[in-house]
């Protein structure tokens, strides 16, 4: 029996997901139910408690299938955008409401209890986060739960970017967060993943993945903007031939950076490059 990824497929020796049957060893196999994620952002821990690592998180509108909840609060469960695997605390989700039809465009955007702008915010969105919207007039759009959003900050769920590095570039300055995915912290190949799913491509949650799925092998006499340079557990986007635009633990947020002085500060860590990719 061939090990399955447990990021990406949700199983544990005590329980699986029913569609995994036959696939991993497990005491329980169990269909699971789908929900949909309340919060802002929500983080998905390793394990169930709230000073575990952060392993990725769950945006607004994301629809979660959990397979297991416990007493404490939490529950464990895969994501549909990106099929990540992990622990959930349980308020943060709720039934499936009035799906989807707009996302956040801009790093992060207010939504307000009326459209009176003074009144005190009632949520702060991150970019990608998902709602229904019910009426809109030309400054505001109602969502199904009553936020009042900048119809500006907006775009139909369906909406694409046209160019993912600059995507990536508005979020310059954000701080390194190891899994986190908004511009209140984020890491490299989360960077990557939402910057790229602006523009309707499809992407793993971790650099590994990354590098294994996506794109076609370059070479770096060859770079150009958009490629990805790979190194172990690490991503970084090509700005230019000369520049690295990426979130990273040395310089703690996000910046560009002269490709020469990463390739010779990584070097001097211990680690090559492993691939380059032209998507």
């Amino acid at each position: 029996m061939a090990a399955l990824d447990p990021r990406i497929n949700p199983y544990r020796p005590e329980l699986a997901a029913k569609h995994l049957q036959g696939k991993v060893k497990a005491e329980v196999f169990v269909e699971g139910e789908i929900r949909q994620v309340l919060d802002a952002q929500a983080p998905l821990r390793h394990v169930p408690t709230p000073d575990a690592r952060l392993d990725s998180e769950a945006l607004m509108g994301e629809r979660v299938t959990i397979y297991d909840c416990n007493d404490e609060g939490w529950c464990w469960g895969q994501l549909e955008t990106d099929g990540y695997v992990g622990w959930i605390a349980s308020n943060a989700l709720g039934p499936l409401g009035i799906a989807p039809t707009h996302k956040v465009s801009v790093l992060r955007t207010l939504g307000f209890p009326s459209s009176d702008i003074k009144l005190p915010p009632a949520a702060a969105l991150p970019m990608g986060a998902r709602l229904a919207i019910v009426s809109q007039d030309e400054r505001f759009a109602v969502s199904a739960t009553g936020l009042y959003l900048p119809l500006l900050h907006l775009s139909p769920l369906n909406a694409k970017a046209t160019d993912f590095v600059a995507v990536a570039e508005r979020f310059l300055g954000t701080p390194y967060l190891w899994g986190g995915k908004t511009n209140l912290g984020i890491d490299c190949s989360g960077l990557v993943q939402v910057s790229l799913q602006a523009v309707g491509i499809a992407c793993p949650r971790d650099a590994d993945l990354q590098e294994i799925t996506l794109g076609k092998i370059s070479t770096q006499s060859n770079l150009r903007r958009g490629d990805l340079v790979f190194w172990k557990g690490h991503v970084a986007i090509v700005s230019d031939q000369t520049t690295l635009l990426h979130a990273n633990g040395f310089h703690m947020s996000v910046v560009y950076e002269p490709l020469a002085d990463a390739i010779a500060r990584i070097r001097a860590a211990g680690s090559e490059i492993t691939s380059i990719k032209r998507l």
